[in-house]
């Protein structure tokens, strides 16, 4: 398999492939139901919405959707809508999750608990995100996988090693076979008043020595290391930064969520980036977007949940 280099590139893939199953968790919301019609249509996914039934019929006519192009599951209220759709998962009915309607937090709350949620016991949950930049920003062109941006405040070490794997994975199910690595800080230096340059040596070192195989699998990892020597070969020749990685990253961990937030909303606002992103570490990926996200960035984060699952 040839590496995935743009989004559509993925979509088009996946319409080689066998159609995943994707259950929408109260996908009654505008941007939601017209991406899972999208997604259908285009032979990616079969949908399930689970949800009020009146209203998404009417936003079936609304939009001028062909109501056949999914099954529904009537439940209007938003956090049994969300049960429904975890339980499908767990009896193995669908094989990505997705956020419609439902709150955040009503829907983290269901794939966290612990006797009917989707986390394994022992996982870390965390939150991949792809970011596909404007054409000719990145040399070669390339998508990246940034992580965590959504869930996890302030990673401790162990849980960017999680991280690191989770978005190693993510990349090689792209057909990328060893994945480039950056673990992001301020500096490429290390320094004690600085602990994540600290701890992305420590990584780097753990890597080195093959103490990470089952964690991470084939990899090139390199920390610490500032944004611009992660993606700029120009800025690695000025500073004499030699790596494999440098200038050339597929994958970017943040120390923490402010970084990587800030990159996240900083592409999106600034660049016209386009974004998919998952909810990894789970029993099914489980697509968690914005209420407010584009139908777009909907339908290439099911794409997304699609590649993640096997499809």
């Amino acid at each position: 398999m040839n590496p995935i280099t743009n989004l559509d590139q993925l979509v088009a893939d996946l319409q080689g492939a066998e159609p995943r199953s994707v259950v929408i968790a109260a996908g009654h919301d505008p941007n939601s139901i017209q991406a899972a019609a999208r997604a259908a249509a285009e032979k990616i996914a079969r949908v399930t919405l689970v949800g009020d039934r009146e209203r998404i019929l009417r936003l079936c006519g609304e939009f001028a959707l062909d109501r056949d192009l999914f099954t529904v599951v009537d439940e209007p209220d938003l956090v049994a809508a969300g049960a429904r759709a975890v339980a499908m998962v767990r009896a193995g009915e669908a094989d990505v999750l997705m956020k419609g309607l439902i709150g955040t937090a009503d829907y983290m709350k269901l794939i966290l608990n612990k006797d009917q949620g989707l986390l394994p016991a022992g996982n870390v949950l965390s939150h991949v995100t792809v970011v596909e930049a404007p054409a000719g920003r990145l040399d070669p062109a390339r998508l990246l996988f940034a992580a965590d941006v959504a869930i996890i405040p302030a990673p401790d070490l162990e849980t960017k090693i999680r991280i690191l794997g989770y978005c190693a994975t993510a990349a090689r199910s792209f057909g990328i076979a060893r994945p480039r690595a950056a673990l992001i800080t301020a500096s490429e230096k290390v320094s004690p008043r600085m602990p994540a340059t600290v701890e992305a040596a420590e990584i780097v070192r753990r890597h080195a020595a093959g103490e990470l195989d089952d964690l991470v699998g084939e990899a090139e990892v390199a920390g610490p290391l500032a944004l611009d020597l992660a993606l700029s070969a120009e800025a690695c020749a000025i500073k004499g930064f030699v790596s494999p990685v440098g200038g050339a990253a597929d994958v970017l961990v943040f120390p923490d969520i402010e970084a990587g937030n800030v990159f996240y909303k900083t592409v999106t606002q600034l660049a016209a980036a386009r974004i998919a992103a998952a909810v990894v570490g789970t029993d099914a990926p489980c697509v968690l977007t914005s209420r407010a996200d584009s139908e777009e960035t909907k339908f290439l984060s099911i794409a997304m949940g699609c590649r993640l699952a096997g499809g």
